[in-house]
């Protein structure tokens, strides 16, 4: 079982000049205990502040990663930064976006990841190591004081010329990735309500019937669709085949990462057998995204590769429109993460046999849902 561990990273980054000489730093400190675990630092040359302050957030992530922390909360003193990595504010500065767009990526390696604005005082560690990288990088001598735990007055910055205000003119789509999301037709576990993880049931006639409308309500989305990824299990594969097929014949592509939650001992059972069964156990499941039903995966393990399977998508197809065949719990995930939801999303969302979603993600890292679970089509 995988061990969890909360981290907090505290994140900076300053430039002299702005632009001018600029250095970052990051601290990654243990949740429950404030304890300093890693510390990153570095000079990056002639760079604005809000390069340096996207660099120290990207050093404090990799450091995090290292760790093999689960889950990380983000505390930073720069506005624009927390904002923008939260999808709140758009990336109107070119020169930000490849930096957001690595940033983004190593967000999608952590079960949660969560961003917080803190006033500078608070971010003394965070900013003692940034400077000190700029003066070791000027030549300056810098007295060797251990651990920035302890560190002395904020030294001053200059102001950042870019004002970043919040948004609600709908972005460009040209160069966004369009995920069409959609749920496989119905099976016979499906009309029974029973859970239906890896077992490889196929669709009923009816599920054949969904699949064909979903595959023209894909149609009237996008034209332009490059590829039509699913899940190994039957009932995934033949839908997107139905897909494809009303897209013109669109290749398939599997990709293991989006096959259904494992649901162990309650594969095949409703959820009032469950309850009768394994009312503590299915209690603590409810309750909690890290436990797992009795033999089974828990929907944090599944997130986990569901998120990697977006980044590859994203890496793969940038700029174009792709339609994802999947199963209800990693939908679920992929729509909470793009939402900023909390877990309890996951209980009341329900989403039909062969209902659509839409998501667009931009580079910067840019986030719009577009609609979710639609179901005209199947009536």
């Amino acid at each position: 079982m995988t061990r969890e561990l909360r981290v907090v990273v505290e994140a900076d980054g300053g430039a002299r000049g702005n632009p001018g000489p600029a250095g970052f730093g990051a601290v990654v400190r243990e949740a429950a205990t404030d304890e300093i675990l890693l510390e990153r630092s570095g000079a990056l040359g002639t760079a604005t502040n809000n390069v340096a302050e996207y660099s120290g957030l990207i050093a404090g992530l990799r450091a995090a990663a290292e760790l093999s922390a689960t889950h990380v909360a983000v505390r930073m003193d720069s506005k624009l930064v927390v904002e923008q990595m939260s999808g709140r504010w758009q990336i109107k500065n070119p020169g930000l976006r490849p930096l957001a767009a690595e940033a983004a990526g190593l967000v999608s390696r952590f079960a949660e990841v969560t961003f917080e604005w803190i006033p500078r005082e608070r971010n003394r560690a965070a900013d003692a190591l940034a400077n000190r990288a700029m003066d070791e990088a000027a030549g300056k001598p810098v007295p060797d004081v251990g651990s920035v735990r302890d560190v002395g007055p904020v030294p001053e910055r200059e102001p950042e010329p870019e004002v970043a205000t919040a948004s609600w003119a709908p972005p460009s789509l040209d160069d966004a990735t369009r995920m069409i999301l959609v749920r496989h037709g119905e099976t016979p576990l499906t009309a029974q309500g029973r859970y239906s993880g890896r077992g490889d049931v196929p669709l009923t006639d009816e599920g054949e019937a969904q699949a064909m409308a979903a595959g023209a309500r894909v149609a009237g989305i996008s034209r332009d669709v490059v590829a039509v990824v699913c899940s190994p299990l039957a009932r995934c594969v033949r839908t997107a085949e139905l897909i494809a097929a009303e897209l013109g014949g669109v290749t398939v592509t599997v990709l293991p990462d989006l096959i259904e939650c494992d649901f162990g001992q309650w594969e095949g059972m409703t959820f009032a057998e469950v309850q009768q069964r394994w009312p503590v156990e299915l209690a603590a499941w409810l309750k909690s995204t890290s436990v797992a039903p009795p033999g089974g995966e828990s929907f944090q393990a599944v997130a986990k590769r569901v998120r990697g399977a977006m980044a590859t998508l994203l890496q793969t197809y940038p700029s174009s429109a792709v339609v994802v065949v999947s199963h209800v719990s990693p939908i679920k995930l992929i729509l909470r993460d793009a939402l900023a939801a909390g877990d309890t999303f996951l209980h009341r969302l329900f989403l039909d046999a062969a209902g659509v979603s839409v998501v667009d993600t931009w580079p910067d890292g840019g986030i719009a849902v577009r609609s979710v679970n639609e179901t005209a089509h199947l009536r």
